[in-house]
Parts: structure tokens; C-alpha cells; sequence
């Protein structure tokens, strides 16, 4: 039996093979290369951090794609088929995917209209946390309880998206009660004096200090401080607790939720009851 051409041929397909080889892995280095160098001229042109990261991916992966192509063309595989190949399992991939395209085109929205960028202090879909990081396809947000929030962008781009960061302050919300037999002026000048005394606290806007609601057991205040975003939290819990200690002081309760309820004796139910059978 002649090996020859058997011989042959496997030799050829070795050689192509290295071929290949050779080419994905300048492929890659190229890759790398381009989206250095993508990145670099972004860089210089202050582009959007998440736009920048978007487009330096999307250089590699096209480049990557275009080695492979090259390498199978070296094995000897048919380009033309190998492209027909792809449109088929692209459209396969892309009827099973439905819901990552639908990511996919919330991520081009959100980095079309810069809604926030990252580092931004946001609350979408009911998480609040700073932009970590723009992807593809989600979002991802650090919170302040040192959690990573990863959002789906179609999510994203179809919530009500609050963002902190686009005037640089932000309001203290605080609610305080006092009992309906305390004097709600004193109160009021109490926690005026309290919000002016906190230097964190923004002249402008001003604070408002006001009745929210004659609750059932309380006379319920709403502060309302505007302060710089980094001092929300510091602000908030000191304040709080400066009030609590300067209520004490000034004689002015927080009533605990109070209910009247109203018993009749045994004996004095089957009395009436007696009256009524009569």
C-alpha cells in the first residue's frame, strides 16, 4: 500500500493548520494593538468612559472575528460558506436571545443619551448606588452597603432613572413627631435652629422645616435639608440624633403610636344583654 499521498496530505494539512495558527495568534496580538491604540485616541478626545470601553471591546472582537475568518481560510475551509454559516446561527441565536438584544439596544440607548455616566449616583429600578461600570448589556451599580447591582440595560432603559449627580446635591428627607401636648412652635424654632447650626447644610436651597400631618398620635415634622451629596448620610444620621438628644432636653416627646381601647365587664355585658331580651 502506497502511503505517499497519504503521507502527503496529512503533511499539507499540518502545515496549513500551523498556518492558521499563526494567523489567529497575530490575530490577537493585533487585536490587543488596535484596542490600545482605539482606546488611546478616545482617551485623548475625553470620550465617555462607558462609550470608550464600548468601542475599544467592540474593535477587539472585530478584529479577533476577522482572524478566525483568515485562519479558516488557510485551513482551506470556503469563506463564503462559513459566512452563510454564521447568518444562519447568528438568526438562530438571535430569536433564542430576544431578551439579551433587547439589553443589547438599551445599552446603545443609554450610551446614545447619557442618561448617567458612570461614577454618577443614581436609583434605577429601585436600587441606588454609584455607576460602576456601563456594559453591553447591563449596568452595573455599587451600593452603599458595598454590593454590586447588576441591571439588565433593556431594564434600565425602560425605568424611571433618577440621577443624583447631575446638580451635585441632594435632599435629606426626615420626618419628627411631637405629642399634640407639646408647643409645635417651640418645636419648629428647635429644629430650625438645629438644621442652621450643621454647616453641612446648603443655604441654597434653603431648608424646609413644616407640619407634614396630624397623625394619629403625634404631630409629625418634615425637615427637609439640601445638602452635597458626599455628606447625605452623615448628615442624615447626625441630625437625627441631634434632634432626639435636643428633645429631650427641651422637654418635647416622640410619642410612641398610642390606641384607646374602651372594656366592658362580663357582668355588665349580660346585664344588657338581659335588657335587651326584656
Amino acid at each position: 500500500m502506497d502511503i505517499g499521498p497519504l503521507f502527503t496530505a496529512l503533511v499539507t494539512l499540518a502545515f496549513k493548520l500551523v498556518i492558521a495558527l499563526v494567523i489567529f495568534g497575530i490575530g490577537r496580538w493585533v487585536a490587543s494593538l488596535s484596542a490600545k491604540w482605539v482606546r488611546r485616541a478616545l482617551d485623548k478626545r475625553e470620550t465617555d468612559e462607558a462609550v470608550a470601553r464600548m468601542l475599544t471591546t467592540l474593535t477587539r472582537l472585530a478584529v479577533l472575528l476577522a482572524a478566525v475568518v483568515f485562519a479558516l481560510s488557510a485551513v482551506g475551509i470556503q469563506t463564503t460558506a462559513l459566512a452563510a454559516l454564521i447568518a444562519a446561527l447568528g438568526l438562530a441565536v438571535g430569536l433564542a436571545l430576544q431578551g439579551a438584544l433587547a439589553n443589547f439596544a438599551g445599552g446603545v440607548l443609554i450610551l446614545t443619551f447619557h442618561p448617567f455616566r458612570i461614577g454618577d449616583l443614581v436609583e434605577i429600578a429601585g436600587e441606588t448606588g454609584l455607576v460602576d461600570d456601563i456594559q453591553l448589556v447591563s449596568t452595573v451599580l455599587s451600593t452603599a452597603e458595598g454590593s454590586k447591582v447588576i441591571i439588565p440595560n433593556g431594564q434600565v432603559s425602560n425605568s424611571t432613572i433618577t440621577n443624583y449627580s447631575t446638580t451635585g446635591i441632594r435632599r435629606v428627607d426626615l420626618v419628627f413627631g411631637i405629642s399634640y401636648d407639646d408647643d409645635v412652635k417651640h418645636a419648629k424654632a428647635v429644629l430650625t435652629e438645629l438644621v442652621a447650626a450643621d454647616e453641612r447644610v446648603l443655604q441654597e436651597p434653603a431648608p424646609t422645616i413644616n407640619v407634614l400631618a396630624l397623625a394619629d398620635s403625634s404631630v409629625n415634622f418634615a425637615v427637609r435639608p439640601f445638602v452635597k451629596l458626599g455628606d447625605y448620610w452623615d448628615v442624615y444620621f447626625d441630625l437625627t440624633e441631634a434632634v432626639k438628644l435636643r428633645f429631650d432636653a427641651e422637654g418635647l416627646s416622640m410619642p410612641y403610636p398610642q390606641q384607646d381601647v374602651n372594656l366592658i365587664s362580663s357582668a355588665g355585658s349580660a346585664a344588657m344583654n338581659d335588657g335587651v331580651t326584656r
